[in-house]
């Protein structure tokens, strides 16, 4: 039996390919010109000579290193949310005491708490430990926000697990060490690949804690390079943009192979 074929649908999916397309569009192109080209012919307009200077240029520039700092603070906090959040979660739905109740409720409080409310406290602290203006200053905050919301999206993975699984597992003479290492941790690959996602995605993106706790050079992030594109006589515009896409790329490439995980993972969340 033919269908009619959805005319409908098929407008739709070309209105939502021209809104995601003509940004992409128009931040690749500007990358791929000069400066004054870009200001006399406009942003849509093909290059009239074709480029990669820009990239070059913010590479020399001291992009590199700033993408280097934040390569290291996305990968030490995507480390200290593996090495934290699993035993926890693990806690948290295996244990019946009232006291890893109320720390799971803690946790939860934090979810409330914007980080732009605690800044000048953070600043102080950080301080006072000497840790200002060190990467490490930048990155156990940062941690630490992201600590709240992978609790709760990998207790959910973990809640989903049958207990009758648990219950083979003790049968057979398993630890709690054990049944965490052969059990839990295969069966969590979404909600393990959810949290990496998301803090990676914080760590990288990150701003407000770069912006309050460095100030040198050399502990300078993207997101804080960005700025130096911006002088008295204005914005550098297609070095903006080959900045901005250099610093998409990891993310992207990360997102693009554990995207299922991360959507499987935050449908989990709250368990069953």
């Amino acid at each position: 039996m033919r269908t009619r074929p959805n005319y409908l649908a098929g407008l739709g999916s070309l209105v939502w390919l021209l809104l995601v397309g003509l940004p992409l569009y128009v931040l690749v192109l500007a990358t791929l010109r000069t400066r004054s080209d870009y200001s006399t012919e406009g942003p849509l307009s093909l290059p009239a000579q074709w480029t990669v200077q820009n990239y070059l240029t913010d590479l020399s520039n001291g992009f590199g290193e700033d993408f280097l700092n934040t390569l290291t603070v996305t990968a030490s906090v995507v480390g200290i949310v593996l090495l934290v959040v699993p035993p926890l979660a693990y806690a948290i739905v295996r244990s019946q005491g009232r006291a890893t109740g109320w720390v799971f409720r803690l946790f939860l409080l934090g979810l409330a708490i914007p980080a732009q409310a605690v800044i000048v406290p953070m600043f102080y602290l950080i301080s006072k430990a000497g840790l200002y203006d060190h990467l490490i200053g930048v990155i156990l905050p940062t941690a630490a926000f992201c600590l709240p919301v992978c609790t709760l999206i990998l207790t959910g993975a973990m809640r989903d697990i049958s207990p009758e699984l648990y219950e083979a597992m003790a049968m057979d003479g398993a630890s709690p060490a054990r049944t965490f290492r052969q059990l839990v941790l295969p069966l969590s690959k979404g909600g393990l690949s959810s949290i990496v996602v998301f803090a990676a995605l914080q760590a990288w993106n990150g701003f407000l804690f770069p912006l309050i706790l460095t100030q040198s050079d050399s502990t300078k992030v993207i997101t804080l390079g960005l700025y130096e594109f911006q002088t008295e006589h204005g914005v550098d515009v297609p070095g903006l943009l080959s900045a901005v896409v250099l610093s998409m790329i990891p993310i992207f490439v990360v997102y693009l192979f554990a995207r299922r995980a991360l959507v499987q993972g935050l449908m989990g969340v709250g368990g069953k």
